[in-house]
C-alpha cells in the first residue's frame, strides 16, 4: 500500500475541482464531500439520498452515520457550500439512489477502487503525487488544522488515540521535519 499526503495546496485543490468537474458532477461531489468533511471513502459511497434529505426533499442539517471502520455513530454538520452544490445534484433523485452511484448496474454506489481510479487519474493531471482516496480525509485534517489550530477537536473527529497520532496523519510532523531540514545546513 502506498502512503498518500494531503493536499496542502489550495491552488491544487481549485485545479483538482476544475478537473472533476469535467467528469462530471459526481465526481467532483466526491471530492467536495471528503475534503469538506473528512470521511473515510468507504463511508462516503454508501450514502444514500436518504442520508442527507428529509422525507419532504429538504436538506437535513447533520448527517448521522455508522462508520464501517469502527462501528461507531457519527454525527456531523453539512457546510452551506457542499449543502447547496450537494442539493442541486441530489434533489430529483429517489430517497433510496445512492449518491455516488455507479454507472454499472441498478441503483449501486461506486467502489473503493473506482474512488482511487477517479482521483488518482485527475491528481496526476494538475500535477499532484502520493493521492489516494484517503488524501480526502487527510486534506480535511490538515486544512481544519490550519484554520483552527485545534488538534483536541480535530483528534475526536478522527476518533485518534493522541494529538501526535492525528498530527503524524494529516502530515503536520513530516511538514516540520522538512522544514527543519530545509534551515539545517553545515
Amino acid at each position: 500500500m502506498n502512503y498518500v499526503e494531503p493536499i496542502r495546496s489550495k491552488e491544487k485543490i481549485e485545479q483538482m475541482k476544475v478537473e472533476l468537474k469535467k467528469n462530471g458532477t459526481r465526481d467532483y461531489l466526491l471530492f467536495l464531500f471528503g475534503i469538506n468533511i473528512g470521511l473515510r471513502i468507504s463511508d462516503i459511497i454508501k450514502l444514500k439520498v436518504k442520508d442527507v434529505l428529509n422525507s419532504d426533499k429538504t436538506m437535513k442539517t447533520h448527517i448521522e452515520i455508522t462508520e464501517k471502520k469502527t462501528g461507531k455513530i457519527k454525527r456531523f454538520k453539512v457546510n452551506s457550500t457542499l449543502t447547496e452544490e450537494l442539493y442541486n445534484f441530489i434533489k430529483d433523485k429517489g430517497m433510496e439512489d445512492y449518491i455516488f452511484k455507479s454507472r454499472n448496474g441498478h441503483n449501486q454506489h461506486i467502489t473503493r477502487e473506482r474512488a482511487y481510479i477517479i482521483l488518482n487519474k485527475t491528481s496526476k493531471k494538475v500535477g499532484l503525487t502520493e493521492v489516494g482516496t484517503h488524501t480526502l480525509r487527510k486534506t480535511f485534517g490538515y486544512w481544519f488544522y490550519q484554520q483552527t489550530q485545534d488538534v483536541a477537536l480535530l483528534q475526536q473527529l478522527f476518533n485518534h488515540s493522541s494529538p501526535s497520532v492525528t498530527l503524524r496523519y494529516i502530515g503536520i510532523n513530516q511538514d516540520e521535519i522538512d522544514k527543519a531540514y530545509d534551515n539545517f545546513c553545515l
